[in-house]
């Protein structure tokens, strides 16, 4: 980590994100509140207000707008941003497809919670796991200093010239986006040295006639998304190097595609994402005191997903734990089944157990994490229960 302390900052975990996105100088904010996202572009608002941020911040009338919008902008070789949430990704899912299909190299912080119905407003992560196949890149934050650092690495991964796809800069709804805790916000002339000015090969310019979003029939189509599937492939090496670029202009990083905490003698290794992480952490801290062998895989990149470099990381673990806030109504999970089948085509046999967990905002606690260890120990023993929710309450089926 940094020892920079000049821009260290107690703030509110939204109001970072939005000085990241000053930093990062887009030419149009289009965005419309959802709780607990609003108070990220209200910040913006207001630093658009005060001169801060010479920016076009356009109110719409729904989330659906607020990326057609940026589809425009991003047409017309500008930089766009966004954030959303829940209900307000769901009803951005068309615009999602045409802005990775097009190609186009927006930024979007989704603030996750989870989705209705019933209504809930608490955090989980069904949102941004529900559209992990929409062709965006995805990147997952443990804390507010990775959500602030991580959309900085988001516009310039997304906008070079091989990979040209969108990111997704994922943050748990409230825990993060509403904590306040000292971060280091953004060095403006730092952030422009690390991220120069956007200037797109293809753009729509009447003087340079070209066609944006064209038909495509059965004799095209599969192509398109070839292409956009090795865009994600190239993106892999390219999300480490700007991690490590990050590093030596700001001091901090985060392991790139994947992180670790005791893993090179892990017998069991706990896999997730998110800000639970730090949970998972502290319980890790209290069992190897007791000599137990357990370990963390902290998944960044959700999307692409790293296969090559999970099965590096995991090849030695006797048993694998997945705990995630999702859950694949009529299957398992989104994370347990990619690295399922992530493992299926290699020589590992490891046995992979998965736990739904914290689903509209339901505590995970030590004593959670430290029944999955139990699991995972039994099944280790030959007991293999591979999927089940995490402390169901059976009483109130």
């Amino acid at each position: 980590m940094s020892n920079n302390t000049a821009n260290m900052k107690v703030v509110e975990g939204s109001y970072a994100i939005a000085h990241a996105v000053m930093c990062c100088r887009p030419d149009v904010i289009s965005a419309y509140p959802i709780t607990p996202q609003t108070h990220i572009v209200e910040n913006l608002s207001q630093m658009v207000a005060n001169g801060e941020l010479d920016s076009e911040f356009l109110t719409v009338d729904s989330e659906f707008s607020a990326l057609s919008v940026l589809v425009g902008v991003c047409a017309a070789g500008g930089r766009g941003y966004s954030s959303t949430t829940s209900q307000g990704l769901a009803l951005m899912y068309e615009v999602l497809y045409n802005v990775s299909g097009l190609r186009m190299p927006l930024v979007m912080n989704v603030a996750n919670r989870a989705m209705g119905a019933p209504l809930n407003i608490w955090n989980d992560q069904q949102d941004s796991i529900g559209a992990r196949d929409v062709g965006w890149i995805q990147i997952y934050a443990e804390n507010v200093q990775e959500a602030v650092d991580a959309t900085l690495q988001a516009y310039k991964i997304a906008e070079d010239k091989d990979i040209r796809t969108p990111v997704m800069v994922c943050m748990d709804g409230f825990i993060l986006t509403h904590v306040y805790e000292p971060v280091e916000l953004l060095d403006k002339e730092k952030a422009r040295e690390f991220l120069p000015d956007f200037k797109p090969e293809h753009i729509l310019d009447p003087a340079r006639p070209m066609t944006f979003g064209a038909f495509a029939d059965p004799s095209t189509y599969t192509e398109f998304r070839y292409q956009q599937f090795e865009a994600q492939l190239k993106a892999l090496p390219k999300i480490e190097e700007v991690a490590r670029q990050f590093e030596e202009s700001f001091g901090r990083y985060y392991g790139g595609l994947i992180d670790g905490y005791f893993l090179d003698d892990a017998e069991i290794v706990i896999v997730t994402l998110g800000s639970v992480v730090g949970t998972v952490k502290d319980a890790i801290d209290a069992m190897r005191s007791e000599g137990k062998k357990v370990g963390l895989l902290k998944i960044r990149s959700y999307r692409p997903f790293p296969v090559q470099a999970l099965r590096k990381a995991l090849k030695d673990a006797a048993v694998i734990a997945v705990m995630e806030k999702d859950v694949a109504i009529g299957g398992e999970a989104g994370l347990v089944t990619d690295l399922k089948a992530a493992f299926y085509s290699s020589s590992i046999r490891t046995p992979i157990i998965g736990f739904a967990a914290g689903l509209g905002g339901r505590d995970i606690t030590i004593k959670d994490i430290r029944k999955i260890v139990e699991k995972a120990e039994a099944a280790r023993k030959g007991d293999l229960s591979e999927f089940e929710f995490l402390a169901l309450r059976k009483e109130i089926l």
